[in-house]
C-alpha cells in the first residue's frame, strides 16, 4: 500500500488536538449520557456515575465524532449513538471488574468494591440495555448491525482471555487475536459508525474501521506495558494486576520466549497461581526489564499505530486527520 503517511510529532503527542476537535460534540454527547443514565431506582445512576464520571478519557465515543468530522458529516444522530458506544465500553469495564475481582478502576474503588458484584453486573447490563435503546432510535439497521456484531465479540474475545488465563504457553498470534476481540473491535465500530451516518462509500467506511481497530490493539498493548512499567497512582489501577491475576500479556509473552530454563520454571509457577507475592511481582518486573520485553511491546504498538494513521491517508489533509493521527501516535507514547 502506497500512502501519505502523517509524520511522528516533534513534541510529545498528546491528545489535545482530538479533545479539540470534538469538544463541542462531546458536549452532546455527554448530555445524552447523562440523561440516558438515570433510572428510578437510585443505586443505578449512583453506580453507572461512579464509572461514567470517573475520569476515563472518552476516546471511543470521540473516535465516532472524529470519523464523522473527518467524512465531512453535518448531522447529529453521531451524538446518540457515541453515546451509545461509551454505555457499551462502561458496561464491560463493570462486568471486567467483577470477573477480575479488581480493586481499583481509574484511581478510585471499582464499583464492585463499593457496591458489591450483584448490583454491578446488573448495572452494567442496564448500560448495555440503554446502548441498544440508542441504537434502535437511530433507525440504522446498519449502524445495529455494526455495534451489537462489536459487542457479541467483545463478549467473546472476554471469553477467550479467560480460557487462556494462567496458560503459559498463549503464543502472541492468540493473544492478539484476544485483544483484537475485547478491545479493538469497539474502537473499530466506534470509527466506523461516523462513515455511516454520513452516508459514505464502503472505502471510506473501511479506512475508518482500520484506523481504529489498529489503534484498538496499539492502545491495549500498551495497557499491558504500563502493568509492568508504571506504578498505580499513575495507572489508576494496583500494579501487577494482570502478573496476579495470571494474565498472559505481551510482555510476559516475550520474557517467557525469551527466558532461561530457570526463569521458564519462575514464570511457569507465577502464571499458575503460586507465585503472587510482592517480591514475585519484582522479580516478574526485573525479568520483563531484563529482555526489553516492555519496549518490545511498545514496538509492537508503534507497528500498530503507524497502520491506524496509513489507514486514514485515505482522506484529505486537515485538522480532523492531523488530530487522528496524533491520537494514535499519543496511544503509543501515554503513561497511563
Amino acid at each position: 500500500m502506497t500512502a501519505d503517511v502523517v509524520p511522528l510529532p516533534r513534541r510529545r503527542p498528546t491528545l489535545d488536538p482530538m479533545l479539540a476537535l470534538t469538544a463541542h460534540g462531546m458536549n452532546a454527547v455527554n448530555a445524552v449520557i447523562l440523561e440516558r443514565m438515570q433510572s428510578d431506582i437510585p443505586l443505578i445512576p449512583r453506580l453507572a456515575g461512579h464509572l461514567i464520571s470517573g475520569g476515563g478519557k472518552r476516546l471511543r465515543p470521540m473516535l465516532t465524532l472524529a470519523g464523522a468530522e473527518l467524512v465531512g458529516y453535518q448531522g447529529a444522530r453521531h451524538h446518540k449513538l457515541a453515546a451509545a458506544v461509551e454505555f457499551i465500553h462502561t458496561a464491560t469495564l463493570l462486568h471486567d471488574d467483577v470477573v477480575d475481582g479488581s480493586e481499583l478502576r481509574r484511581g478510585k474503588a471499582a464499583a464492585n468494591i463499593i457496591f458489591g458484584n450483584p448490583a454491578t453486573v446488573l448495572v452494567g447490563d442496564f448500560l448495555f440495555s440503554r446502548a441498544f435503546e440508542l441504537m434502535t432510535e437511530d433507525g440504522s439497521l446498519k449502524v445495529l448491525k455494526i455495534l451489537s456484531g462489536a459487542s457479541a465479540i467483545i463478549a467473546e474475545g472476554e471469553v477467550s482471555q479467560l480460557t487462556a488465563q494462567r496458560q503459559i504457553e498463549t503464543s502472541e498470534e492468540r493473544y492478539l487475536q484476544i485483544i483484537g476481540a475485547k478491545t479493538a473491535a469497539l474502537f473499530a465500530a466506534a470509527s466506523r459508525i461516523g462513515a455511516v451516518v454520513a452516508e459514505c462509500g464502503e472505502r471510506e467506511e473501511q479506512a475508518l474501521d482500520d484506523y481504529g481497530r489498529n489503534l484498538g490493539v496499539a492502545f491495549q498493548l500498551v495497557d499491558d506495558a504500563i502493568d509492568y512499567d508504571s506504578d498505580a497512582a499513575e495507572m489508576g489501577k494496583d500494579q501487577g494486576d494482570d502478573f496476579r491475576e495470571g494474565k498472559m500479556t505481551l510482555p510476559v509473552i516475550f520474557a517467557y520466549a525469551r527466558g532461561t530454563p530457570e526463569e521458564r520454571k519462575f514464570w511457569q509457577a507465577a502464571i499458575a497461581g503460586h507465585r503472587t507475592s510482592d517480591d514475585d511481582l519484582a522479580e516478574a518486573i526485573a525479568l520483563i526489564g531484563k529482555y526489553d520485553a516492555v519496549e518490545a511491546t511498545r514496538d509492537r504498538a508503534r507497528h500498530f499505530a503507524a497502520r491506524a494513521v496509513d489507514a486514514i491517508s485515505i482522506f484529505p489533509d486537515g485538522k480532523a486527520r492531523a488530530a487522528m493521527a496524533e491520537a494514535a501516535h499519543f496511544a503509543v507514547a501515554r503513561g497511563y
